[in-house]
């Protein structure tokens, strides 16, 4: 067996542990769809915008099972270094050996790369990403001295949160400008009372009160929430009510509790839940 097709193989296997297996739950809301695969088409990296919890991973999910390419998916943190992105020399058997880390791996085998909740990472983290979001297209690993060619199906997208941004926590105009960005918010009303009842497991009429909540509570953003209550936390709250945990009991557990932890605000959000419930 020659060392290309040895090569080719073991690039199918890589890329296809991190294949979707099957149709994510997506539901398009406006052109969003339209726009990526555009993106994809003409590999600009993506930039998604939104608050937490509003559907920015699902879609990512949903794109890659859409265009038919593997997805490797890194949750940002401020601990995350640059050697966690791209590979580090370890020791097995009693020998040094190098191996790739998740932003290598995609870029030799052609996956979507996706960093989510970028602006948490080291900001001397993000920049090795530069390269590959220009027209160089290249990953280079000082440690190894190689510089590496991006697969022709590689792209690169990352996700943040506005609503975090600070003087700390903020994307560079250096990094921002190099991607095509695409803006997400919690869904309408139907839309997002169809998405609770279908991810949750619950009937229509009882996902539109819980979608009724997270209205009153988004409005109540003012008064010191830092989030609104965000389309995950329904799902939550649905699938307790759908293993018969009592209606406010759930509505407690999954949304007001992880939202905050001044009394006074949860005195208010379980007002809501007495309005509505």
């Amino acid at each position: 067996m020659s060392d290309n097709t040895a090569d080719r193989k073991k690039e199918t296997a890589e890329t296809g542990n991190y294949m979707i297996p099957e149709e994510p739950y997506y539901l398009v809301s406006g052109n969003e769809r339209e726009l990526f695969a555009a993106a994809y088409a003409a590999r600009l990296p993506v930039m998604l915008k939104g608050p937490t919890g509003c559907g920015k991973t699902r879609f990512v999910e949903y794109m890659a099972w859409h265009l038919k390419r593997p997805l490797i998916t890194v949750a940002c943190h401020e601990d995350l270094f640059a050697s966690d992105l791209i590979g580090r020399y370890l020791l097995l058997q009693d020998e040094t050996v190098w191996k790739d880390g998740p932003l290598t791996r995609a870029v030799r085998t052609g996956a979507i790369c996706y960093l989510d909740e970028v602006v948490e990472a080291r900001k001397d983290t993000t920049v090795v990403i530069h390269p590959l979001t220009d027209n160089r297209r290249s990953l280079a690993i000082d440690k190894t001295g190689e510089i590496i060619p991006a697969h022709p199906d590689f792209l690169m997208v990352i996700s943040y949160n506005p609503g975090y941004q600070s003087v700390l926590k903020d994307l560079k105009q250096s990094t921002r400008q190099r991607f095509v960005s695409l803006e997400f918010d919690y869904p309408d009303a139907e839309q997002e009372t169809e998405i609770v009842a279908s991810e949750g497991g619950i009937d229509k009429a009882r996902a539109r009160q819980l979608v009724t909540l997270a209205g009153k509570i988004r409005n109540i953003r003012e008064h010191g929430l830092t989030e609104g209550a965000s389309t995950r936390l329904l799902i939550y709250a649905a699938r307790l009510i759908q293993r018969n945990v009592p209606v406010r009991e759930a509505c407690r557990s999954a949304i007001c509790l992880p939202l905050t932890d001044d009394s006074r605000l949860q005195e208010t959000l379980h007002d809501l839940i007495e309005d509505i419930f």
